[in-house]
């Protein structure tokens, strides 16, 4: 198949952490002819979407890890699986980004599905889930986040359409901040706040479960570092191996149907002991560290998953 990625600089990756690069390595291992182009090389013209794309080989050796050819623009439909894995944030570029693409999904898979992408976000998708969430709040409004503090005491405060740990904030019970807080956000974006009732479980790790067409297949544990509220691996988070338990089953039992209905074929959940906290479909990670942890090719089984789904 001719596959392309639209995708964050690839220089700069980490070969060994990237779940991007590990999906283009499989896919070459796998006999594909793997393209390049980044999000703002796509663009719409009478009535077709083209990219300027480079062909695309890559290597896992530190500093000489990719070889890319002359940049060619190319109608999106000429691609048989174009892969949405641009890192948020999760703003009007983004979602402008899922319009275009919608326009080539009934000829070009698109994974994850660029409209469920857009309806979806991280942190809304868990909203139809609520008997498997901590107590929630978005708001945009400062009183009604007071009473939700005032109801549950320590809260974590973040933007609703952050990533990677940015502007996290856990405020205890006795914190004067929120509304200092609320004004710094509310003065440069737009965007609605989340508030979480904080789980003391962090302190033990957030696991990232990662599931494929709505099936759970393994999980890490990221553990905060010493210090840090915030578990995320981009602020110091550190992975180690865990085991799936009932309530990550339970939890993925319930949620697998609907991602797999709406073509979200990798997607990454976050679990706070037995809560889930956030749906990543956008750019899930955390595939080589389960590879490595569990001794299992979880990039075959999503290409396998893909091939399938092309005939």
């Amino acid at each position: 198949m001719k596959v392309a990625f639209q995708m964050d600089p690839i220089g700069p990756v980490n070969i060994n952490a990237d779940s991007t690069f590990r999906l283009a390595e499989e896919a070459q291992a796998r006999g594909h002819e793997l393209y390049y182009y980044l999000p703002d090389h796509m663009f719409y013209r009478e009535g077709v979407v083209y990219a300027e794309m480079a062909s695309l080989k890559v290597r896992r050796v530190e500093g000489d890890h990719f070889e890319l050819g002359s940049p060619v623009v190319t109608p999106l439909t000429d691609m048989d699986v174009v892969w949405l894995r641009q890192d948020p944030p999760f703003d009007m570029h983004y979602i402008t980004t899922t319009h275009l693409l919608d326009r080539v999904r009934d000829e070009t898979l698109v994974v994850n599905d660029p409209f469920w992408v857009r309806n979806c976000p991280e942190k809304l998708m868990v909203l139809d889930f609520p008997e498997l969430t901590p107590p929630t709040a978005i708001a945009r409004n400062l009183e009604a986040l007071k009473a939700f503090k005032d109801d549950h005491g320590d809260v974590i405060v973040k933007p609703l359409y952050g990533n990677g740990g940015a502007g996290v904030f856990k405020l205890t019970k006795e914190d004067r901040n929120l509304a200092s807080l609320f004004e710094t956000f509310t003065g440069f974006s737009r965007e609605p706040l989340i508030a979480q009732k904080f789980l003391p479980a962090v302190s033990k790790g957030d696991k990232r479960v990662i599931l494929i067409d709505g099936e759970p297949v393994g999980a890490i544990n990221r553990v905060p570092a010493a210090g840090e509220t915030r578990s995320n691996m981009h602020v110091g988070g550190k992975p180690e191996k865990v085991s799936l338990t009932e309530r990550d089953l339970e939890i993925c039992a319930k949620i697998g149907p609907a991602l797999k209905e709406k073509g979200l074929i990798f997607v990454g959940i976050d679990v706070i002991g037995d809560y889930l906290t956030e749906i990543n479909v956008t750019s899930p990670t955390g595939i080589q560290e389960l590879e490595r942890f569990d001794d299992i090719n979880v990039a075959e089984k999503i290409w396998k998953v893909i091939e399938a789904k092309r005939g």
